[in-house]
């Protein structure tokens, strides 16, 4: 007996999910007798895929520590198939070093010269990251046991459609596959511009100006940007970091220490870069400090507040009234838990003193910093998730709001943030922005815990994608601490200018004057303007399926499944998801399941947790990845006519995708 499967996408993710197949195997196809043969299909090299392939620049970072990043299942995992352990990133690359991997080669000079020195604490390059994801791809491929065949294919899925006796694939080369069961397991897409953009875009254009959307940045194309050119680049997050090594360092420009200090050496080659965002600052860098104190754990939003808050029977859950609040004192807990048990010298009191004080307190009570002002002698010791959030102040916070005599005040202002930033998460001494940082961490993982359906359609369309998303990223997920330094430096070298927060753009057309039209870019906190004929909107594209720029996803909408809608008395709005089980079954638009059809990543309803992720965190991405796994064998040989052993739990659809579009 066959069966066939396609597989729709080839980066981490898709390998992820089919060494889950192969580690299942002997249990779930062996004993059947059944061959599967798998035709993994992206335009990418498998295992790297898109984002991490290794055609792109050689300055380009992961903002993770390389001791921080596997691909491989732990003890720690809580999944029904077996653990099949591997070496995370640093762990590969030291046992390259002793030659106990002969069948890799790095053929990349700049790569192989970083493999020979990298540290686990180190941030490797993606071209690296890419080696370590082509050798698990093979590694995959090899292990499969006889009778599943796995094939890579670069090439492009464009439609995917039923037929009698099981799915037609349909790729960009013309040629056609035949399969049983098909997993759409498309990582990070880009995406046709929304309204908004497309309008920008438009307007742009017609006054002569050159606007840059938001895309990946290593897919951007740059070279319309010429020297000297003043550039208005929204947003400070990751994207924007890389935009500025591109258009600095990739341009020729060095970076050198001089008496300890990062200086900027400009090759002239550089545009002139004016950086702004909602909070004017950029993401925080990641923490190179190490815990001294006592071991995280989730003092608020322990398991039995997240049963409670999971229960079905309770009204549904509204992220800034329910749960905000007990993620802003989980965070005040981390934060001081690692300074009173790691440096009880920097203190007055115990940790049971301080965690006495955070249980009368409200997160926001005025109360609370005077209170910890008691117990803790240094400011830059103490920890007010306002600041920490919104560092000069949101509009609406009136005389806590920063305001700015002027331009250079404002540039300045984030200058000196950026400088505490950089000391509170490098120095030793500041461990306790580690303990923030696992708090925020244990927090995010506690809250994938609870079923979508659990909470109100606000918190699921705008709140938590837009709220709580964006600032776990901005908090724990930032750029490594040299880039924040680069960022100082290029400042100082007046390649790079600080806007200030609330920044917004508008289009001035030419005047009279013989002044050209232009982006001009304002903050009502401070006076005075930026014009600039270049603007880069400097993040990712959003996940629609429905406007992304792989055709296979958006036949996939079109056809076969349906976006996820959200609805209550209060808000009606879309996911711009594809309604999925939790055990990745593509949901049709009437809300009944397809037997054989599955998709897997950030464009599906499921919770989002990356691909590849930290060693020992029992990572959801495992979870998922093991279960959709589990579903897929069994849809394998039930298209086969082998009867498949009932799952232990009928796959969860929430109400939302019960109800359709």
């Amino acid at each position: 007996m066959n069966a066939r499967l396609v597989v729709i996408g080839g980066g981490p993710r898709a390998a992820m999910l089919l060494e889950r197949i192969v580690a299942r195997a002997s249990d779930g196809l062996a004993p059947s007798g059944l061959a599967v043969e798998v035709d993994v299909v992206d335009p990418h090299p498998f295992g790297a895929g898109r984002i991490w392939r290794r055609a792109q620049s050689a300055l380009l970072k992961l903002n993770s520590m390389a001791q921080d990043v596997t691909v491989f299942t732990d003890d720690t995992c809580r999944i029904d198939g077996p653990i099949v352990p591997g070496p995370s990133l640093i762990e590969w690359v030291e046992a390259w070093r002793r030659g106990e991997l002969p069948d890799v080669e790095i053929d990349d000079e700049l790569v192989r010269a970083e493999a020979t020195r990298l540290a686990g604490s180190d941030f490797p390059t993606r071209r690296l990251q890419s080696s370590y994801l082509a050798w698990f791809a093979r590694r995959v491929r090899a292990s499969a046991p006889s009778g599943v065949v796995i094939r890579a294919r670069q090439d492009a899925a464009t439609a995917v459609r039923r037929e009698r006796d099981g799915w037609r694939v349909q790729l960009a080369s013309g040629a056609v596959l035949d399969a049983d069961a098909v997993v759409y397991a498309v990582g990070h897409h880009g995406s046709a511009p929304d309204a908004s953009v497309a309008d920008l875009v438009e307007r742009a254009r017609t006054a002569g100006l050159h606007y840059v959307p938001p895309a990946f940045t290593a897919d951007l194309d740059l070279e319309g940007i010429p020297p000297g050119a003043d550039v208005i680049v929204r947003g400070m997050g990751l994207a924007a970091v890389d935009l500025v090594v591109l258009l600095t360092q990739g341009r020729g420009g060095l970076f050198e220490r001089v008496d300890g200090r990062l200086r900027y050496v400009a090759s002239g080659r550089e545009p002139r870069l004016h950086l702004g965002s909602r909070r004017g600052v950029p993401y925080r860098s990641k923490v190179s400090s190490r815990l001294h104190g006592d071991a995280p754990q989730r003092d608020v939003l322990t398991p039995d507040v997240i049963a409670a808050l999971s229960a079905s029977d309770a009204p549904p859950l509204d992220f800034d009234r329910d749960v905000w609040p007990l993620i802003a004192s989980e965070l005040l807990h981390g934060h001081y838990r690692e300074l009173f048990t790691g440096h009880p010298d920097r203190v007055r009191g115990t940790w049971d003193d301080a965690r006495r004080t955070l249980s009368r307190h409200a997160w926001d009570d005025p109360g609370l910093q005077t209170a910890i002002a008691a117990l803790v002698p240094d400011p830059l010791d103490r920890l007010d998730i306002g600041d920490l959030d919104r560092p000069f102040g949101a509009p609406e916070d009136g005389a806590r709001a920063a305001r700015f005599d002027s331009a250079d005040d404002a540039h300045d202002a984030v200058v000196a943030h950026i400088r505490r930033d950089l000391q509170l998460r490098t120095s030793p001494e500041h461990s306790a922005a580690q303990g923030l940082f696992f708090a925020t961490l244990l927090s995010f993982l506690a809250l994938s815990e609870i079923p979508a359906a659990r909470w109100n359609a606000r918190s699921r369309a705008v709140t938590l994608p837009e709220r709580w998303q964006t600032f776990f990223s901005y908090v724990a997920s930032g750029p490594p601490a040299h880039r924040l330094e680069e960022l100082l430096a290029l400042a100082d070298a007046g390649a790079l200018r600080f806007l200030g927060p609330e920044v917004s753009v508008a289009i001035e057309p030419a005047d009279r004057e013989g002044i050209d039209a232009g982006f001009v870019a304002t903050s009502p906190r401070r006076p005075g303007s930026v014009r600039a004929g270049i603007l880069v909107d400097a993040w990712l594209p959003a996940s629609v399926a429905s406007r992304s720029d792989d055709a296979a996803l958006r036949d996939l909408v079109a056809i076969h499944g349906s976006e996820l809608r959200v609805a209550d008395a209060e808000f009606a709005g879309s996911l711009g998801r594809v309604v999925v089980a939790d055990d990745g079954r593509v949901a049709r638009a009437g809300g009944t399941l397809h037997d054989t059809l599955f998709a897997l990543g950030p464009f599906t309803s499921l919770a989002e947790g990356g691909a590849f992720t930290r060693p020992r965190s029992d990572a959801l991405p495992f979870r998922q990845n093991d279960r959709v796994a589990g579903a897929m064998i069994d849809a394998l040989l039930g298209a086969a006519g082998v009867d498949a052993e009932a799952s232990a739990a009928a796959p969860a659809v929430d109400a939302a995708v019960l109800a359709g579009p």
